[in-house]
């Protein structure tokens, strides 16, 4: 398999047969299919399967990619529509948690940041629902309150009087 200039997989139909060939027990419907595809006298169909799009090498620089995937991102309809910022808000327990929440979502909505808060909302109920381990926070993250309200570090930056402006340069 190879990945092209952003890090991402390319797969194509032989990929995926070597895929099941080196082990025939693996579940490659995983890797969805834009059509069928047949292994050992057996057609393999994606009928219920989200499609990847046909591959196409982008000619756009790393930061237009990604700046377009920012605006693609992949998750359910009622995180999409999600008020974050309410959700964020009503997390809070008192009056010196609403400033310093406040104060951060103002500083995410200037950097039109709320489609990723909503992302990292998903990502951290996906995991807990898969019992999947993540960090407890590390780097400039951890200066977040709104982070740590969603789960993806347990770092209460309030408590440790860290300055959101360690995050968001």
């Amino acid at each position: 398999m190879k990945t092209d200039m952003y890090g991402q997989i390319v797969l194509t139909e032989n990929d995926l047969c070597d895929l099941y060939m080196r082990d025939p027990t693996r579940n490659i419907k995983e890797c969805f299919v834009d059509k069928k595809i047949k292994l050992d006298g057996i057609f393999l169909s994606n009928d219920n399967l989200p499609l990847l799009i046909e591959y196409v090498e982008s000619k756009l620089s790393m930061e237009d990619f990604d700046k377009h995937n920012q605006s693609q991102w992949q998750m359910p309809i009622e995180y999409q529509e999600m008020d974050i910022a309410k959700w964020v808000l009503d997390c809070c327990k008192n009056e010196e948690e609403l400033q310093r929440a406040g104060d951060e979502l103002l500083k995410f909505h200037e950097r039109n940041m709320f489609p990723l808060l909503q992302y990292l909302k998903y990502l951290v109920d996906t995991m807990r629902r898969n019992n999947i381990v993540w960090g407890v926070g590390r780097g400039s993250s951890v200066a977040s309150y709104v982070l740590y309200l969603i789960g993806i570090h347990r770092i209460n930056s309030l408590y440790y009087q860290l300055s959101v402006d360690e995050f968001l340069k």
